[in-house]
């Protein structure tokens, strides 16, 4: 009993697991790693809360708190949990409904949406619904990201050019506003966001752990404190506040969560997704620990509470910060509570460095960011390889660049649906041969030479039978009988890849049953499994076979319709007759 206790405290609280049997080997792997994260953090936390419309300290507060919860409460050892550029994005879009009347506001709503979406996560691994997020297919994943990242850049050219632009989510109205402004741009903070773009760009030439975006945002500093660009119209951060995050309270106005609820749903999926599949991909190089999809849920609904009580906004495993953990050097979590820690002591004692951070810097650190994430290799292999999914890939790429980010991954999560019910509905059936010489039957469309009778049909149907494919397997089927030169006597249905059959195709079957031997075409049944079994037990689909004409393999049905072995042979070889020798 105290162990089973044991085991289920660990299962939620994986630092228990980790922490006590720490080895001081990993230290200098988690010391090198997490310095460089949380190195990393700083700009790109300021620049993701500005993506998102906030502030740019709430960048750094919700890589405070939240990632310490994380660490404790997440299976994964590499993933970096914080601010990540399509989050940012999705809460600036789901915000800007609202129309805030302040930044007060606006901040409150944003840990608001920090709050659902802890929620909703924190529900989804509780009752352990981390499948639903597979109803995000990877050509949907790509395409809106691809859009996402489009839409992201797009809406920092403002900051890059130092031009007036409107905010909006749909390609065409950006589109149309930068052409308005091309001629506006602020040269001088242009040259110094390319120089930044530059730098973060192609600074890991130098070495991978040189911290580039820290570099660029060094430089920026120094640029406009030395030669006082501000007085150039150069946009800077301005005063950034020092110490910790305090306690802050979301909304619990229902009227403000509903409206809230769409962009949360997006942003728990969404995120998610991202998050789950960067902890894969490293776990599948480390392979010693395991990985719990339910329990991911529940540590990042725990770090998205976090962000949601001290001034942060929603939060998520990144992709890059991830990789770069990992090729620091990370062992355990102790690399992110380092990462947190250096956070901490810049809040404490650094934040007045990055009075003169000029705003293109930060929307420079973005862009490259986003840069990564613009994918044009799927879409060409999904091109050659499977067109539905290029076409479910570029639908959702369209839609999320015109009709705007929620509508985007909803109308993906749609097509994802509609192409498995699509596929389900029309699933593969096979018409078998004997190979000459043999007792193996294949399909008569894939070899040839097949021994086939023109008066016996040998059917496989791959998949389940049910209410949504019935339809296609009849339609098949009398398709094939029409085809046949001379009068099929006899039909045998091997089901051994048949999963399931529901009330509809038990209700199908037995009429096609009925109906075939009104016009003199018998029935066989072949291969059938134990849970197929006891559904066609049920529905009484067995008995109106005969427990004569159901059989272990297609080569006794065959030598049946022969006429090839006696009754009692048969008999032998039915199911119902080798349970009944053991039963005895």
């Amino acid at each position: 009993m105290q162990h089973k206790i044991k085991n289920t405290v660990m299962g939620y609280l994986p630092i228990l697991e980790w922490l006590p049997n720490y080895k001081k080997n990993d230290l200098q792997g988690d010391l090198s790693a997490g310095l460089t994260v949380g190195i990393m953090l700083i700009p790109q936390g300021m620049a993701y809360a500005m993506l998102a419309g906030l502030e740019p300290i709430h960048g750094l507060y919700a890589v405070t708190v939240p990632l310490l919860l994380y660490a404790i409460f997440g299976t994964s050892r590499q993933l970096a949990v914080g601010p990540v550029a399509m989050v940012s994005l999705l809460t600036a879009a789901g915000i800007a409904g609202l129309n805030a009347e302040s930044p007060e506001q606006y901040l409150v709503y944003a840990l608001s949406l920090a709050f659902l979406v802890g929620l909703i996560q924190f529900g989804m691994g509780l009752f352990k619904l981390g499948f639903v997020v597979n109803f995000l297919s990877h050509p949907v994943i790509n395409g809106f990201t691809s859009a996402a990242a489009i839409i992201i850049g797009l809406s920092q050219i403002k900051h890059l050019f130092r031009i007036d632009l409107p905010n909006s989510e749909h390609i065409q109205e950006m589109a149309i506003a930068i052409f308005q402004h091309i001629g506006d741009i602020h040269w001088i903070t242009f040259g110094i966001g390319v120089i930044g773009i530059i730098i973060i760009k192609y600074g890991k030439i130098i070495h991978k752990s040189f911290p580039a975006p820290l570099v660029a945002v060094v430089f920026g500093i120094l640029l406009v404190w030395g030669f006082d660009l501000t007085e150039h119209g150069v946009k800077i951060v301005g005063s950034v506040p020092s110490g910790l995050p305090t306690l802050s309270s979301p909304s619990f106005d229902l009227a403000t969560l509903k409206i809230l609820f769409p962009i949360a749903l997006t942003i728990s999926l969404v995120g998610f997704a991202e998050s789950f599949a960067v902890a894969k991909t490293i776990q599948t190089k480390h392979k010693d620990y395991r990985l719990n999809a339910n329990q991911e849920l529940i540590a990042l609904g725990m770090a998205n509470f976090g962000a949601a009580f001290f001034k942060g906004y929603p939060v998520t495993g990144g992709f890059s910060r991830t990789a770069v953990n990992n090729d620091a050097g990370a062992k355990t979590n102790l690399s992110s509570i380092i990462s947190a820690l250096l956070i901490v002591l810049t809040l404490l004692f650094f934040t007045d460095l990055f009075y003169n951070l000029p705003s293109t810097i930060l929307a420079a650190v973005v862009l490259v960011a986003v840069s990564g994430l613009i994918d044009f290799k799927e879409p060409v292999h999904l091109w050659k390889k499977d067109k539905v999914d290029f076409s479910m890939l570029i639908a959702t790429f369209v839609i999320t660049l015109t009709l705007g980010i929620e509508t985007g991954i909803i109308s993906g999560m749609i097509l994802s649906l509609v192409v498995v019910i699509y596929r389900a509905s029309r699933p593969h059936i096979a018409q078998l041969g004997r190979v000459p010489g043999s007792n193996v039957f294949r399909n008569i469309n894939r070899f040839d030479n097949l021994d086939v009778k023109d008066d016996l049909m040998i059917v496989r149907i791959d998949g389940p039978i049910y209410f949504a494919n019935v339809e296609f397997i009849k339609e098949k089927l009398d398709k094939w009988i029409l085809e046949r030169p001379t009068k099929v006597n006899m039909i045998i249905f091997n089901m051994e890849s048949v999963t399931n059959i529901d009330s509809t195709g038990a209700h199908e079957l037995d009429e096609w049953i009925n109906n075939w031997r009104k016009i003199g075409t018998d029935i066989c049944m072949t291969s059938i499994k134990g849970p197929v079994r006891d559904v066609l037990n049920r529905w009484a689909i067995l008995e109106c076979v005969g427990a004569d004409h159901v059989f272990l393999d297609d080569n006794t049905a065959v030598s049946a319709f022969d006429h090839s072995i006696d009754t009692a042979t048969l008999e032998k070889y039915t199911p119902y007759a080798i349970q009944s020798n053991l039963k005895k």
